[in-house]
């Protein structure tokens, strides 16, 4: 009976060390497995270059619809991530972009819900930027918030672009004293007293904390709304010479006045820069086609799209404004720098034109200025 127990005891005994061996030979299974898939894991990663999120370039363009230069920004584009960029399209409403009214992809279904109809010279083109700010700043990586028309090129790549912006803490706002005040509305005051009134480039550059003051206003957009109205002109008015005292049929031109005269009445403008980034010429005194004279800028068609012209934009290192007698030196990185990342107004040839003679710099192969 006791050799039986010492049996049945010997067994059992074995019967553990047997499961524990196994049970210690499958934990030792699963480290080694595990240690493999962990290995291939940290292989495949170390192989990948990290996804950093980095601040990021709102590109907000307002088209009426197509946009002229898409071929060109889709190269400016090419091979950046969008980590650092995205795009808003503020066009006409029920307008959409898809693979029939855009060439580039980087524009499908960018346009913006809330559109609305804009009128020159009315307040509805500052009513329109209001919109895409909303919408991008609801992106909270969006950092800098750069406004673009349906005809402006690039005139460099996207890094060196990107890194220019980045560079400084302040906004690029083209804003100077308009002496004249021939388009103050008087009505305006006190609210917006005229020792307040700006005037300047529509294209400018503004960083989240000045986008947000421009979508948390309501006084001074307010004033606008009010008394920026536009006057029908003459009919056929671009075919005859224009009144002395045709600045009065415009009240104000909103776009060219309210963010500037908005970051003055915020005391803002140690926090800007005083010019925009955006070449425009405006120049008129030359040109003896009468189509081109008026209150909007040359536009550049094919047989004005050179590499002289280009070259000669790019060259552009200060700008003098003569009602404050004041010239700004352009700089970057606090080194002298070009003046101007953008051009306008080209037409579609001129810009394919431009792009095929790879004069604008605006692929990213390569690093830095091009």
């Amino acid at each position: 009976m006791k050799r039986r127990s010492s049996q049945n005891k010997s067994q059992s005994q074995w019967n553990r060390n047997i499961f524990a061996l196994l049970l210690l030979s499958f934990c030792f299974g699963c480290l080694i497995l595990t240690e493999t898939r962990y290995s291939r894991i940290k292989m495949i990663l170390s192989s990948s270059p990290p996804f950093v999120q980095r601040p990021k370039i709102a590109f907000l363009f307002i088209a009426r619809n197509r946009l002229l230069s898409d071929v060109v920004w889709d190269t400016f584009f090419q091979g950046e991530r969008e980590n650092r960029f995205s795009i808003f399209v503020h066009a006409r409403p029920g307008f959409t972009l898809n693979n029939v009214t855009t060439k580039s992809a980087y524009f499908y279904d960018r346009q913006i819900d809330d559109s609305i109809q804009v009128d020159w010279g009315e307040a509805s083109m500052i009513q329109a930027e209001r919109i895409l700010l909303k919408n991008a700043l609801a992106d909270p990586f969006n950092d800098r918030f750069v406004f673009l028309s349906d005809s402006c090129l690039p005139l460099y790549n996207f890094n060196y672009t990107y890194d220019y912006i980045m560079s400084t803490p302040n906004s690029f706002v083209d804003s100077f004293a308009d002496t004249k005040g021939s388009r103050y509305n008087p009505k305006m005051h006190p609210v917006i007293p005229v020792h307040n009134w700006r005037k300047g480039s529509q294209w400018v550059v503004l960083t989240r904390k000045h986008a947000e003051i421009v979508m948390e206003d309501n006084t001074v957009y307010s004033m606008f709304q009010q008394h920026c109205r536009r006057r029908s002109l003459p009919e056929f008015w671009r075919n005859h010479p224009l009144a002395v005292d045709v600045s009065k049929e415009h009240n104000c031109i909103p776009d060219e006045h309210y963010v500037q005269t908005l970051l003055a009445q915020e005391g803002l403008e140690g926090e800007i820069t005083r010019r925009s980034l955006t070449y425009a010429s405006w120049d008129l005194s030359s040109s003896k086609d009468r189509k081109r004279r008026g209150w909007h800028p040359v536009t550049y068609k094919m047989s004005d799209a050179t590499p002289e012209l280009i070259k000669t934009i790019k060259n552009i290192n200060n700008i003098y404004y003569d009602t404050e007698h004041r010239r700004e030196t352009c700089s970057s990185q606090g080194k002298p720098g070009h003046c101007f990342l953008f051009a306008r107004k080209f037409t579609r040839l001129a810009a394919l034109r431009l792009l095929k003679m790879s004069v604008l710099g605006a692929s990213n192969k390569g690093s830095g200025e091009l």
